[in-house]
């Protein structure tokens, strides 16, 4: 059943990961895995906030591992308009709830009349409020609960040709609109005002601007706030933006005239580790190889106490699937770090140059893996770009 039913994910992929994690039906309530498995869906009334009267908006889908003909999609009333414009391919939509404890009563009702009120049941931890799951374990008392995060983000791992398309898109949009970004901006400008400024530039490109973290002179500090950016300053733009539903995450650097030969260099020097760690990504290569040729080329330099390395998968979600390594900024298991990659992960890689003296300077790209090495996306600008003074 599952091959010949039509879903817009591999079905088959889908209920091999569930049965390798033991889960008989997974309850899926985070707005990225619901995107996913609806085939791009978000409602956009509740595109940025969640809470409405004395609850929050609580989109549940429900897949039975082997029947995806089984599949139904709970949301809100006002979703109903939705339904009417055909948005959803399961075969069955309730569209009635206005809270955390009607939507889960009726998928208790639905467990219940498929037989499946003492099975597992694969929940996102994460993404479940505290009353839902609380009414869940109460309303079934012979089913079991557990982490279903591992195999829905497996699910996502490996791209499609047309999610491929989209990153690539996505990141060149963000590439973009922070090159325009430099060119417009001027001496004399707060950090706000630029941060404002890469905003509509990528509002201009169709992007949703997520965020910008933005430094300017000799500062690490990488919030927007009323520091002017004067002549000589250099400038980091390290911004994520969303487009048709995946995410760009990438950094560039800018400098208010023209860089010295110093600046050349520290740059050159970052730009130097990218392309190391990029040299050993395939398909079948180990995920932790990536690191391993990154750190040799940081620590044989005197600046290796002052840069900092990541690399993390990309997609729906920044710092998804492969999880190469348990260090970084957001910390989660290393799960990938002793598995081959798969052909069309997609993979950001960051260094991070905290120089004492000279600022933040930072690059970020992101690359594709293929069945014989890796390609970029979005890989203009990755020197110094000049902001007129």
């Amino acid at each position: 059943m599952a091959r010949q039913f039509d879903t817009p994910f591999d079905a088959q992929r889908l209920n091999d990961l569930l049965m390798q994690a033991g889960i008989d039906v997974v309850l899926a309530t985070s707005k990225h895995n619901i995107q996913y498995l609806l085939g791009g869906y978000r409602y956009f009334f509740f595109e940025n906030f969640d809470a409405l009267g004395v609850s929050r908006y609580l989109p549940v889908l429900l897949y039975v591992a082997g029947k995806p003909e089984a599949t139904a999609y709970f949301g809100n009333e006002q979703e109903t308009a939705e339904v009417e414009n055909g948005r959803f391919w399961c075969p069955t939509t309730e569209t009635r709830f206005w809270g955390t404890l009607d939507v889960i009563d009726a998928v208790v009702d639905r467990l219940r009349r498929l037989g499946l009120d003492n099975v597992r049941i694969g929940v996102e931890q994460s993404f479940l409020p505290a009353d839902s799951m609380d009414r869940l374990r109460a309303s079934l008392p012979g089913a079991s609960f557990v982490e279903a995060l591992l195999p829905l983000e497996r699910l996502r791992a490996a791209k499609t040709a047309k999610e491929l398309t989209t990153m690539r898109d996505v990141s060149e949009r963000v590439v973009g609109a922070m090159l325009d970004t430099f060119a417009t901006a001027r001496t004399g400008m707060t950090k706000r005002r630029v941060f404002d400024l890469l905003s509509r530039k990528e509002a201009a490109r169709g992007l949703r601007f997520d965020f910008c973290q933005i430094t300017v002179g000799t500062s690490h500090n990488r919030a927007p706030n009323d520091d002017v950016l004067k002549e000589g300053d250099i400038v980091s733009l390290d911004s994520g933006g969303s487009f048709g539903g995946f995410f760009g995450d990438l950094c560039r650097m800018g400098i208010a005239g023209q860089p010295d030969r110093e600046l050349i260099d520290l740059l050159q020097f970052i730009d130097d580790i990218q392309h190391v760690a990029r040299e050993p990504i395939r398909a079948g290569a180990i995920g932790r190889t990536i690191y391993q040729v990154a750190d040799d080329r940081v620590k044989a330099s005197p600046l290796a106490p002052k840069v900092s390395f990541v690399a993390h998968g990309m997609g729906i979600i920044g710092h998804e699937a492969p999880r190469l390594s348990a260090r970084g900024p957001v910390a989660y298991p290393a799960f990938d770090a002793d598995l081959p990659l798969q052909e069309n992960m997609v993979i950001s890689i960051e260094t991070t140059l905290m120089h004492p003296t000279r600022g933040f300077i930072k690059l970020e790209d992101t690359v594709a893996v293929t069945a014989s090495g890796c390609e970029s996306y979005g890989e203009e600008g990755r020197g110094w770009n000049s902001i007129p003074v």
